[in-house]
């Protein structure tokens, strides 16, 4: 029997479910309704929508996750998880309701129009949540340092010349100041506040190497650490955000995913390009551009980055001198030609995310990684 396809199309939120349906032809989308955002509603609303070989379903990624996509696709129906920024938008449409982007949603699966996001594995979205909520304690240690030291500059309270903000003798500074009334309380709290999130920074440090070390991609992890500017935190991190590098044929499309490719307005003989697009994973493109600025040194093989290297393959350590030389030049270039600091490293992190890409390939096998830049 000839069964044709039907697309479904799903708005989620936290408590509910819409649901569409867009039969195969071109007949227009029809609304089903709201179902409670549970497994069960969701395993019975599937037993009613037919056979599961002539179901395809799609989704937005946003705060749900990916339970629902691992829900489906373990009982055999075919899901796609969609980018929001790359939905297609209709040019004056002002309404938005669950409704009719369940609606919509079910149309563009039919017509092949949605861009699908990379759903990570088990194991990569516990290390992804690791790596995040380590990144949300520095983010909070920031905010704290600021309140403290605007504290300190509103008491007209300086530290002694020649101490470094935020230094073992800054702290030894800290240490000795005394207060009286209501401003010891809040001096005190706020140092308190500072030892605690230093202590839960530590204590996720310490599970980030405990969990890098027992992941599937350890291997990567430790050869991304071949590479300049890269330690065990950017290195797992890198792999938690991308995954298998194995998924990306060529380094532009790694690049690309990070948002570091740059943005192009192109028309007949006009062509014009500006800063990099920022439309892609902002977590990897964050610690590859801090990972970047260690290329405005000239290339040197010193005892910490020698060390790393120890037992890694020779193409992995030529990979990594082949970078050295490559991005510290085109540092050098870009400044020599007027460029400021913040752009030189956007352009050295695009070309050192090739490497990285070039380096976890050499390791997981199968691709040549002779070319490991598209800019």
């Amino acid at each position: 029997m000839n069964r044709s396809t039907r697309f479904v199309g799903l708005d989620t939120s936290k408590a509910h479910i819409a649901v569409a349906i867009a039969e195969s032809g071109r007949e227009p989308a029809r609304y089903w309704g709201t179902i409670p955002n549970t497994p069960e509603a969701v395993r019975q609303l599937f037993s009613q929508l037919g056979p599961t070989e002539t179901l395809q379903v799609c989704y937005e990624a946003g705060p749900t996750g990916y339970g629902l996509y691992r829900q489906l696709t373990a009982a055999g129906i075919a899901c796609t998880v969609v980018a929001p920024a790359l939905m297609p938008r209709r040019p004056g449409d002002r309404v938005k309701t669950d409704r009719r982007d369940a609606l919509r949603l079910a149309e563009l699966l039919r017509a092949g129009e949605l861009p699908a996001v990379w759903v990570p594995t088990a194991e990569d979205e516990a290390l992804r949540d690791l790596v995040r909520a380590r990144e949300d304690a520095v983010a909070d240690r920031l905010r704290a340092r600021h309140q403290l030291s605007k504290f300190l500059l509103r008491r007209g309270v300086q530290p002694p010349a020649g101490v470094r903000p935020w230094s073992a003798a800054y702290r030894r500074w800290l240490d000795g100041l005394r207060w009286t009334g209501p401003s010891a309380v809040v001096f005190r709290e706020s140092v308190h506040t500072l030892d605690e999130i230093a202590a839960r920074i530590q204590r996720l440090e310490q599970a980030i190497r405990e969990a890098a070390a027992t992941h599937p991609q350890a291997t990567v992890i430790q050869a991304l650490q071949a590479l300049r500017g890269v330690q065990l935190i950017t290195a797992v991190t890198v792999v938690s955000e991308v995954g298998s590098f194995a998924r990306f044929r060529r380094a532009g499309q790694v690049m690309g995913y990070a948002g570091l490719v740059p943005r192009e307005y192109s028309s007949g003989a006009r062509q014009w390009r500006g800063g990099i697009t920022k439309t892609g994973n902002a977590h990897l493109r964050r610690v590859v551009v801090e990972a970047a600025w260690a290329y405005r040194h000239p290339a040197a093989l010193k005892a910490t980055l020698r060390a790393r290297q120890v037992g890694q393959p020779p193409q992995v350590q030529d990979i990594a001198w082949q970078a050295q030389v490559r991005l510290h030049q085109k540092w050098e270039r870009l400044i020599h030609r007027g460029k400021g600091g913040g752009v030189a490293t956007a352009a050295v992190a695009r070309e050192l995310l090739g490497f990285m890409w070039a380096v976890a390939r050499a390791v997981e096998g199968g691709a040549d990684v002779t070319e490991t830049s598209a800019a």
